[in-house]
């Protein structure tokens, strides 16, 4: 069942057009990626189907409801959730008031004391709470991108799109949080994750959406991307395009 649909959306900046007459939908409880090269538009995308942005045409609906002029909080509020590339949060609050925030302004909870009950689930589920009285400004960069998923969590998503999630990590850091990813999509969750890093699409999704100069040019999984002409030409590069199809030859 289709969760969320864009229809010939476009946005303009001036004389740019950063998304052009762009349609694609997600399906419930699916894993796609959106993979594109920097200026794509990718972030643009996520920003217009949360409300930060509006299109300057087309349309956006969520669960058959028309939402293309809504706001932020009303997004969040219907399900719409996102975490940020650059991750700022409140650093003069702790882990806990910062997830508890999250659940009392965009998690519809009807109390501080219901909101700090359901925050403390969510750092439960992502391993901060041994953090959870600490100040959040004193997190690794690890345990910053744990807490902007916490945070998504405790607004009770529908849908979650992960900006650059994993961009900073290790390589031990990528894989927890391909653990938590995969846990999240098994709670039902439909997830676009924007990634550069091809390792985590093709470990992740189901289906990869590519985006260049703001238009989508492939849709498909990600054998079929891997092997797009206009893909290779675009954004991965013949080199590693070689690469991968040698490895899936070997096995």
């Amino acid at each position: 069942m289709t969760i969320l649909v864009a229809e010939r959306v476009s946005r303009n900046f001036g004389g740019i057009r950063a998304i052009d007459d762009l349609s694609f939908a997600l399906k419930q409880g699916e894993i796609a990626a959106l993979i594109g090269p920097n200026g794509a538009g990718k972030t643009t995308l996520v920003n217009l189907l949360t409300g930060v942005l509006r299109p300057s045409s087309g349309s956006i609906r969520f669960q058959g409801e028309d939402v293309t002029v809504q706001r932020p909080f009303q997004a969040a509020r219907r399900g719409l959730a996102r975490t940020f590339q650059i991750v700022q949060p409140f650093p003069k609050m702790t882990v806990l008031e910062n997830v508890a925030a999250a659940a009392l302004f965009g998690g519809k909870q009807p109390s501080v004391a219901a909101a700090t009950a359901a925050a403390r689930e969510q750092l439960e589920f992502t391993g901060l709470t041994p953090f959870a009285d600490r100040s959040a400004s004193a997190l690794t960069l690890a345990g910053r991108k744990r807490l902007e998923l916490a945070k998504s969590m405790a607004m009770n998503p529908k849908v979650l799109m992960l900006d650059e999630v994993n961009a900073g990590l290790n390589s031990g850091e990528i894989d927890g949080a391909l653990r938590l990813i995969r846990q999240i999509a098994d709670r039902g969750v439909t997830i676009l994750v924007i990634e550069h890093l091809m390792k985590v699409v093709l470990s992740l999704a189901q289906r990869v959406l590519v985006l260049h100069h703001g238009q989508l040019i492939a849709e498909g999984s990600a054998n079929e991307i891997v092997r797009n002409q206009r893909v290779v030409e675009a954004y991965l590069g013949e080199k590693f395009a070689r690469r991968y199809s040698a490895g899936a030859a070997n096995g």
